[in-house]
């Protein structure tokens, strides 16, 4: 297949009866309309309680998730007395602000199963690495988020029509694989939530939802034993947020606990550079072929909105991604399926159970085992492209603009978890141009929700700049959050 061959069905033609249900959380009660920042301040200023915090997002999770479908495991108890137990005086950003992990890393106590029927079900028992970074923060996980088998897709619909549904139109997807903790951050059921990202599943759940959605530096933030030890690591851990200020203080939090050695400080960032900055903007992938017009129409009023801000725009920008980058990507995505499917045992414990994988995981592993001879060349390639990042990047430039996405969010069943290997594949294809590159070659990036559809619902605008450089990532968008206020439900 040609890799600009159209989908064999348009993303945007696959009818629900509640296509434009919007579903919100917000009401007067202890969160009220504040982002997790405020929550905290709220909670230090002694106007509410950790505790009242808690509650109050419990009652929003039990209001709104019988129409997301974006809980896994809740942890209501454990989660009160964590509230209870918040120590007077912490310096942590956001204590006593309650959050949830997305079900694909290792939380004590809590089952990770990573969206598969082919998973146990037990407790883990220890803590990973990030979680315990994201738990220094002061957060107060009440609940495990949805996420697609393994993270695979760009929607979070899993076999048997089990879907989580997006906010701002309950008939459409809430982007994958971090859908399930967007879908409750932009409802307004939590004010902050846990992603990670291994093609773009923090930055499209942000884009498909309306968030702020920051894809560190390769080895900016902790990992976990689920991929740590892959051949070439390319999740970056993250949060999931409806402000700016909430990005910032959660890289700078976590920057305290484990600074990044071979990275240059962040520090915390609370508001816009002074300097003026050349920034490229391409509106089509490299890799697939032209965006969507109303994506295309929204990077554009980006553009213009930076020129008009006294920044230097520079359109039409050719970034050089290999011809091969994308088969090499699908080949290393399809041997970790295999890796799954085979070792799934070892991996995931003795009841690991290979006859429930779903379509998709046994289609990338069949591919993967056909193409075995070829993954040497494709993971050397690939970690060229890790180490020579900035050869990808204009060296003239200080960021790079483009869409998130190469066309606006797709409807539910558009890429459900029960389609055959093949379609499923050209669809996501056609839909995810532009995230992966910066997984391979370990920059930053930045979803920002700054363009809207001709019915309202969020567009997604991305930024990326070298390895290193999210604090000019952050000033950024500060600057662009105060000029062009994101939308929010509750608006």
């Amino acid at each position: 297949m040609s890799p600009h061959t159209p989908a064999s069905a348009p993303y945007d033609e696959i009818q629900e009866e509640h296509d434009s249900r919007r579903v919100s959380a917000f009401t007067d009660d202890a969160l009220g309309t504040h982002d997790a920042t405020g929550v905290a301040e709220e909670i230090r200023s002694g106007r509410i309680s950790a505790q009242e915090a808690v509650d109050a997002a419990i009652a929003r999770v039990g209001a709104v998730d019988p129409a997301l479908g974006a809980t896994m495991v809740r942890d209501f108890e454990r989660a009160r007395r964590r509230a209870g137990h918040v120590p007077a005086g912490t310096s942590a950003p956001f204590a006593g602000v309650p959050t949830a992990i997305k079900d694909n890393v290792h939380a004590a106590g809590l089952p990770m199963t990573m969206g598969s029927d082919a998973l146990p079900t037990s407790a883990v028992e220890v803590d990973g690495p990030f979680v315990k970074q994201f738990l220094s923060t002061g957060v107060v996980p009440v609940t495990t988020t949805t996420c697609p088998p393994f993270g695979w897709t760009a929607t979070t619909e899993r076999p048997e029509r089990r879907v989580t549904r997006n906010p701002w139109a309950s008939g459409y997807s809430s982007g994958g694989s971090s859908g399930g903790s967007a879908a409750l951050v932009a409802s307004g059921a939590l004010p902050i939530a846990h992603g990670n990202d291994g093609g773009g599943s923090i930055r499209i759940p942000a884009a498909a939802c309306g968030l702020v959605g920051l894809k560190a530096s390769r080895g900016r933030l902790l990992g976990d034993p689920t991929t740590d030890q892959a051949p070439i690591n390319i999740v970056v851990n993250g949060a999931l947020t409806r402000s700016v200020r909430d990005t910032a203080n959660f890289i700078a939090a976590a920057e305290r606990y484990q600074p990044a050695g071979k990275l240059p400080p962040i520090g915390l960032v609370e508001g816009p550079g002074a300097r003026r900055l050349r920034i490229g903007m391409m509106l089509d992938s490299p890799l697939i072929g032209p965006s969507d017009p109303q994506t295309r129409a929204a990077v554009e009023a980006v553009g213009a909105l930076l020129a008009g801000l006294g920044h230097d725009l520079e359109a039409d920008v050719d970034v050089p991604v290999p011809d091969f980058f994308k088969t090499d990507f699908e080949d290393y995505w399809g041997l970790l399926a295999f890796a799954s499917k085979v070792g799934g045992k070892s991996l995931y414990g003795p009841d690991f159970d290979p006859a429930r994988l779903d379509n998709l995981t046994n289609g990338l592993a069949a591919k993967a085992r056909r193409r075995l001879a070829r993954l040497p060349l494709a993971m050397a390639r690939l970690a060229v492209t890790r180490v020579g990042a900035e050869r990808l990047f204009p060296g003239r430039l200080d960021l790079l603009l483009t869409p998130t996405l190469c066309h606006t969010t797709p409807r539910i069943g558009y890429l459900s978890g029960d389609l055959d290997f093949d379609t499923h594949m050209e669809r996501l294809t056609q839909y995810v141009g532009f995230t992966p590159l910066h997984n391979a070659s370990g920059q930053p990036s930045i979803s920002l929700p700054l363009g809207h559809t001709d019915d309202g619902r969020p567009i997604g605008v991305m930024f990326s700049a070298r390895r290193g450089q999210e604090r000019l990532l952050l000033e950024l968008a500060f600057e662009l959050e105060a000029a062009a206020p994101f939308a929010r439900i509750d608006g």
